[in-house]
């Protein structure tokens, strides 16, 4: 029986490093690849085509949520589990709409975290006990006052997105349009768009709106 190929996306060294060690111990499971930056992850997963990508959701350069709705673009059969230290219900809500079969704490068990891999692989969501427990307790108060539980999409485009974490990771206008291949003005446009949408006028407050939203990561 053939290994379950895996791609770790995880800017952290110590964490890819231990999640690696662990996955090796099994034969079942074979690590073909490492990320370090959203961008990469959507590189690798596209020239490694793995059986599932553990994806952390705070990625520098391009978050988890952006980075999974474009590896589904390309291949929409992919499997990625998604891997966080914060799972409130938005967090987990915003990396479903972009197409993740499962979400995990970081703090979850290693034996939790073979059997996501497992059940992702054959197509079926995971999610962790304590993510579980609260959706299905969303559904039952939804059933219960009559309504279905519904998640607004996203209020900014992907490419809003994705101005907004190089923004807030601090990338001047000639970087930014340099990473995305448009131009400067472009770019500028789109931070306009960004602040008018948000009722933000400074770059500080995007920077503050981004972590929030987790886009990016808070690391002081």
């Amino acid at each position: 029986m053939r290994p379950i190929t895996i791609l770790l996306a995880e800017d952290h060294a110590v964490v890819r490093d231990g999640l690696r060690a662990f996955l090796q111990i099994d034969e079942g499971f074979s690590v073909v690849g490492e990320a370090t930056n959203g961008r990469e992850a959507v590189e690798l997963a596209l020239k490694l085509r793995p059986a599932v990508i553990v994806m952390d959701v705070a990625m520098p350069r391009l978050n988890g949520c952006e980075a999974t709705r474009q590896i589904l673009l390309d291949n929409p059969s992919a499997k990625v589990l998604a891997l966080s230290a914060r799972s409130d219900d938005e967090y987990v809500a915003r990396m479903v709409a972009s197409g993740a079969m499962g979400f995990l704490e970081k703090q979850s068990s290693g034996e939790v975290l073979l059997r996501a891999i497992r059940e992702v692989s054959e197509g079926r969501s995971f999610f962790s006990p304590a993510i579980t427990r609260r959706l299905l307790q969303i559904n039952r108060k939804a059933r219960e006052q009559g309504v279905a539980p519904v998640h607004k999409p996203p209020v900014l485009t992907p490419r809003e997105e994705e101005v907004l974490q190089l923004v807030a990771e601090g990338a001047p206008n000639k970087q930014i349009a340099a990473e995305l291949g448009i131009s400067a003005k472009t770019v500028d446009k789109h931070r306009q768009q960004l602040m008018n949408k948000l009722g933000i006028h400074d770059t500080a407050s995007l920077t503050r709106y981004a972590i929030l939203s987790g886009t990016i990561e808070c690391t002081v």
